[in-house]
C-alpha cells in the first residue's frame, strides 16, 4: 500500500537584485469574510489576511464586531483606557473593528489582543485595492509584542468598513464569519511547499524570527519530508554600509553554498541534513562573531558528513562572467506563476503555490501546510495536540456542554473548533453540537440517564430512561410526570388504586405502597384480597396429607399389580414343579413352607370355586339349585 506522503518544495533563495530589474507582481493572499447578521448588510467579502499573527488555516471563526468609542485606531494600549473586549460566558468571541493610520498594523493588533479581543478587522483609510498588513523592520523593540501576536487580523475595504460602523453606530448586533478553508487549495493528499529563507542574520527582527522558526521547525521537516528545491534568494548589503563588514556578495555566496548543500544532501537521499546545515551555520558561523565565511561553513559540512567537493562544483566560480545555472534557476522560480504572485516578502513560506501570511512559527506554518491537504488525509502530525487551538478553553468554544456528566460537544483540531455532539462508552449523542445534544440508542440510559428524570430516596433509586423503542422518557410505575424534567409520586391509596378490601389497610411509599389486614388475615397482592391466616394453614396441612395417602395408595396399588401378574405366577409354577405336577429344570430351591401355603391357598381357591357350583357359601348369596341333594357334601 502506498503511504501518504508529506511532500513539499524545501527552501528557495530570492535574488532580489535580479527581480529588481522587472516589474514585481505582489499578490495579495485573501480570506472570506460573511456577514450573517443584521439582515440588510448580509453578505459575503474579501479581508486581505495580516502577514502576523495566527490565521486559522483549513478553518472558520464567528464572532460578534464591536468597534471602539475611543482609540479607535488601537495605537495605545486599552488597558490604560480601562476597556476589555473579553467575550461573555456562552456568547461569540469579540472581533474589533479598528481604524488604519498613525502606527504599524502590528502594534494595533498587539493592543486589542491585549484587551481579549479574539481578531481584529483593520479598516482602510482609503479607496484602494486590499493590501497586505506586513510588521516593521526597522524597529527591534517591536520584536517582542510581534512574536506573541497569535490572534489573526485582517484589512478590509473602506466602504465596507464604513458599512460596519454605521450598523454598530445605529444599535445593530453584527456577526460575521471569519473563513480561511478556502485560502490554502487541497485538492489531494500531497502538499508542496516553498520556504523562501535569507542566511543573512543581521537583518533585524525578521531574521530573529526566521533564525527561531528554522531551528524550531527543523525536527517537524525532518519527520515527514521527501524534499526537492524550486527557489532562490539573495540580499542585500547586512550592514547597509558597503564600506565595512560583509558585503552582499558574501551572503548571494553563502546562499549559492545553502542551495548546493540541499542539492548534495538529496541525491545522498537525506534532504532533512539540509535543516541541520542551516541550524549548525546559524548558530557556529554568525556575522557577529566576524565567521560567517567560506572556512567555518566547510567545518560544518564536514562535521555533517556531507561531499565537499561535490558542493563546491555545484557552487561553479562566483566570480565567472556567465549565469550561474543554479541561481539562474532561482531566479526562474522566485517569479511566480499563476495565484501565487512574486517572493518580494522574505522570509515567505509558499503552500500548494498560495503564498502564507502569518506568524512564521512551528504550529502556524504545520497548521498552514496541513491545511492544504484533502480532508481526511492530513497525516498524523497534522492531528497532534501541537496544532489543536484550543478554542475549547474559553467558554466551551461556544458548544454544548452538560458540566454535571463532563460532557462536551467541542473538540479542537488544527482547523478550528468543532461543535460535535460526543461519542461516549459506544453511545452516540445526536443533536445540533451547540445547543442540543442527548444520547440515542442502546445503553444511552448508561450516560446521565438519557437525559431523562431520576431521583433516589432511601437508598432506592428510580429512572424514567428507556434503552428502546420511540418513548426515550416515561415515568416508571408508581409515578406520574413528563419522564424529563419531572416524576411525582402517585398516593395509590389517595387515590383509590390498591387496597380496596374492606379488611385492608394502605400506607403511601416513594414509587409503591404497603397494604396490610386487619385481624390474622393475610393480604394477597395479586387479587388486592384478604385471607385467613389459620384457614390457609389447615388447608396446607390438609393438602400434605392428601399428597402422602395418594402416594401410599399408589405404591399399594402397584406391589398388588406385581404380585398379581408376576410373583403368584412365579410361586405357582414354583410349587407345582417341585410337586411333581409338572417337569422343568429347576432353578432355584422353593421354601416347603411358602410352597404349602402357596398350593393351601390354591388348593381352598379351586375347592370353594367346585362347591360354589354346589352350595352357597359364607358371604355369597344363595343360587338356584341345578342338581339333586344327592351331589351335596
Amino acid at each position: 500500500m502506498e503511504q501518504r506522503r508529506f511532500h513539499h518544495l524545501l527552501q528557495g533563495f530570492a535574488l532580489l537584485i535580479l527581480i529588481g530589474e522587472c516589474q514585481a507582481r505582489f499578490v495579495v493572499e485573501k480570506n472570506s469574510l460573511t456577514v450573517t447578521s443584521p439582515e440588510k448588510i448580509k453578505g459575503t467579502r474579501d479581508s486581505a489576511i495580516g502577514n502576523f499573527g495566527v490565521p486559522q488555516y483549513g478553518g472558520s471563526m464567528a464572532g460578534a464586531v464591536v468597534y471602539p468609542k475611543e482609540n479607535k485606531k488601537a495605537c495605545k494600549s486599552f488597558d490604560e483606557l480601562g476597556i476589555s473586549f473579553k467575550s461573555k460566558p456562552g456568547s461569540l468571541p469579540t472581533f474589533v473593528l479598528i481604524d488604519r493610520g498613525d502606527c504599524f498594523f502590528a502594534l494595533k493588533v498587539w493592543n486589542v489582543q491585549s484587551a481579549g479581543a479574539s481578531a481584529v478587522l483593520v479598516a482602510d483609510d482609503i479607496e484602494e485595492p486590499l493590501i497586505t498588513m506586513d510588521t516593521p523592520e526597522e524597529y527591534r523593540s517591536s520584536a517582542k509584542y510581534i512574536e506573541n501576536i497569535t490572534i489573526p487580523s485582517a484589512l478590509i475595504e473602506k466602504t465596507f468598513g464604513d458599512t460596519l460602523k454605521e450598523a454598530i453606530s445605529g444599535g445593530d448586533m453584527v456577526n460575521v464569519n471569519l473563513d480561511w478553508r478556502e485560502a490554502v487549495p487541497h485538492p489531494d493528499d500531497r502538499v508542496e511547499y516553498e520556504l523562501w529563507t535569507n542566511s543573512n542574520d543581521e537583518c533585524g527582527v525578521k531574521c530573529d524570527i526566521l533564525m527561531g522558526f528554522v531551528k524550531d521547525f527543523k525536527g517537524a521537516a525532518q519527520c515527514k519530508s521527501q524534499c526537492i528545491n524550486h527557489g532562490r534568494y539573495c540580499a542585500p548589503d547586512p550592514e547597509q554600509d558597503f564600506s565595512r563588514g560583509y558585503d552582499g556578495k558574501d551572503v548571494v555566496t553563502e546562499n549559492l553554498r545553502q542551495l548546493c548543500v540541499f542539492r548534495v544532501a538529496n541525491e545522498s537521499h537525506r534532504p532533512w541534513v539540509w535543516w541541520d546545515y542551516v541550524t549548525d551555520f546559524l548558530i557556529r558561523c554568525p556575522m557577529k562573531a566576524k565567521k560567517y565565511n567560506k572556512e567555518c561553513a566547510d567545518g560544518v559540512i564536514k562535521s555533517l558528513g556531507l561531499d565537499g567537493k561535490k558542493i563546491e562544483t555545484c557552487m561553479g566560480d562566483p566570480d565567472a562572467d556567465r549565469d550561474n545555472p543554479v541561481l539562474k534557476e532561482e531566479q526562474d522560480a522566485q517569479v511566480g506563476k499563476g495565484s501565487r504572485g512574486d517572493v518580494t516578502i522574505l522570509p515567505t513560506l509558499v503552500v500548494n503555490d498560495h503564498q502564507y501570511r502569518g506568524k512564521l512559527a512551528k504550529s502556524a506554518v504545520l497548521k498552514a501546510i496541513c491545511a492544504g491537504f484533502e480532508e481526511t488525509t492530513e497525516p498524523a502530525i497534522c492531528l497532534t495536540g501541537d496544532l489543536e487551538t484550543n478554542e475549547c478553553l474559553e467558554n466551551n468554544g461556544g458548544c454544548w456542554q452538560d458540566k454535571a456528566a463532563n460532557l462536551t460537544a467541542c473538540r479542537d483540531t488544527f482547523r478550528g473548533r468543532v461543535c460535535e455532539c460526543p461519542l461516549v462508552n459506544d453511545v452516540q449523542f445526536k443533536g445540533d453540537g451547540y445547543s442540543h445534544c442527548e444520547p440515542g440508542g442502546p445503553g444511552r440510559c448508561k450516560i446521565n440517564n438519557g437525559g431523562c428524570w431520576h431521583e433516589s430516596q432511601h437508598g432506592i433509586a428510580y429512572s424514567a430512561c428507556l434503552d428502546r423503542g420511540d418513548v426515550k422518557c416515561k415515568c416508571p410505575q408508581g409515578f406520574k410526570g413528563d419522564g424529563v424534567n419531572s416524576c411525582l409520586d402517585v398516593d395509590e391509596c389517595k387515590e383509590k388504586q390498591a387496597c380496596q378490601c374492606p379488611e385492608c389497610s394502605c400506607k403511601n411509599t416513594w414509587g409503591s405502597y404497603e397494604c396490610t389486614c386487619s385481624g390474622d388475615l393475610l393480604y394477597i397482592r395479586d387479587h388486592d384480597t384478604c385471607i385467613s391466616k389459620s384457614r390457609s394453614e389447615v388447608r396446607s396441612a390438609w393438602a400434605a396429607m392428601w399428597v402422602i395417602l395418594i402416594g401410599l395408595a399408589m405404591a399399594g396399588g402397584g406391589a398388588y399389580l406385581v404380585y398379581k401378574y408376576r410373583l403368584r405366577a412365579w410361586f405357582r409354577s414354583k410349587c407345582m414343579e417341585s410337586s411333581g405336577l409338572i417337569s422343568k429344570p429347576h432353578y432355584g430351591i422353593l421354601l416347603p413352607n411358602a410352597c404349602l401355603f402357596f398350593m393351601q391357598s390354591y388348593m381352598d381357591s379351586e375347592i370353594r370355586a367346585i362347591m360354589a357350583q354346589y352350595m352357597p357359601l359364607d358371604g355369597q348369596s344363595e343360587v338356584p339349585s341345578r342338581v339333586s341333594n344327592d351331589n351335596h357334601a
